[in-house]
C-alpha cells in the first residue's frame, strides 16, 4: 500500500511509488534483453528503423562529434551515428546491464568497438561533468524515467554549449479512425506476442500502458523547453505513432 505522504509515479496503467519505479523497468529490460532487438523487428514490421533513419537523417552526425545516448540499450542509435559520422565516438548509457551486454555482443570485432563505450547509469544522474558532450540522444526510454524533468535537465547539464538534444518516443495518434486499430493492435497483439518470443507477456503489456501515459507532442515539447533548451521543434513519423522531438542548448 503507498502511503499518501509518499511521491508517487506511474508504471504502465498502476501508480507505483517513485523509488520503486528503477528497480520495475530494471526488472523489464533485464528479462527481454536477449530478445528486445527482434521484439522491436516484429512489433513495428521493421518500421522502427525507418524511424531511427529519420532521427539520423534530422540529426546529421559530422566530424568528431562526441554522442551521449541516454538509455541507449543495445546500441542501435548510437551505431547509426557513428556509422554515418567515421570519426565521432559515443558512449551509451542504460541502467540495464543485460541490455547493454547484448549491445557489447554487436560491435564485438568490428572497427566500430573501440569508438564507443558502454556505461550502466542513471539518466537522472548522468554519471559525466558539465558540457561535456555534443550530442544527446534518447530512444524509446524517456518515458520510462521516473522523473522525466530531471532527465531532461541532465540532458541539458551535459551538453556544451551548441549541443542538441534529439527524443525518439511514442507519442500521440493524428489521425483518430486510425486511434481505435492501433489500440486493438497493442492492447490485443503486442502482449501476446511478447509472450511467444519472450515468454514475457507483462513486460510488453508494460510497454503498450506507458505509451498511453506518455505526454502529447505539444506537452513533451513545453517539457523540453522547461529544462532550458532553445529552437524546440517535433516531428511526428507515421502519423504520430512516434515522434522525433529536437532541442538545442544555446
Amino acid at each position: 500500500m503507498i502511503d499518501e505522504n509518499e511521491s508517487t509515479t506511474h508504471f504502465g496503467a498502476r501508480e507505483v511509488r517513485e523509488d520503486e519505479k528503477a528497480g520495475l523497468v530494471q526488472d523489464v529490460f533485464s528479462s527481454v534483453a536477449s530478445r528486445y532487438d527482434v521484439m522491436n523487428d516484429l512489433m513495428s514490421g521493421g518500421i522502427h528503423r525507418l524511424w531511427k533513419d529519420a532521427m539520423m537523417d534530422w540529426l546529421a552526425p559530422r566530424g568528431h562529434q562526441r554522442l551521449l545516448d541516454v538509455a541507449g540499450g543495445t546500441g542501435d542509435i548510437a551505431l547509426r551515428f557513428l556509422k554515418r559520422a567515421p570519426e565521432a565516438s559515443a558512449i551509451v548509457l542504460d541502467m540495464t546491464e543485460s541490455m547493454l551486454n547484448e549491445g557489447r555482443k554487436r560491435t564485438q570485432g568490428t572497427r566500430l568497438s573501440d569508438r564507443v563505450e558502454w556505461v550502466a547509469g542513471d539518466a537522472m544522474s548522468l554519471p559525466f561533468p558539465n558540457s561535456d558532450f555534443d550530442v544527446c540522444t534518447i530512444s524509446f526510454g524517456i518515458r520510462n524515467v521516473t522523473r522525466t524533468g530531471d532527465a531532461l535537465a541532465e540532458a541539458f547539464r551535459v551538453l556544451r554549449p551548441g549541443g542538441r538534444l534529439m527524443v525518439l518516443e511514442f507519442s500521440r495518434v493524428t489521425v483518430p479512425i486510425l486511434q481505435g486499430i492501433y489500440d486493438l493492435y497493442s492492447f490485443n497483439v503486442i502482449p501476446r506476442m511478447g509472450q511467444a518470443v519472450t515468454g514475457d507477456r507483462d513486460s510488453y503489456q508494460y510497454l503498450v500502458e506507458s505509451i498511453r501515459r506518455f505526454p502529447d507532442q505539444d506537452s513533451f515539447a513545453e517539457m523540453i523547453r522547461d529544462a532550458g533548451f532553445e529552437q524546440v521543434r517535433y516531428r511526428n513519423l507515421s502519423m504520430g505513432i512516434a515522434a522525433l522531438h529536437s532541442g538545442w542548448k544555446i
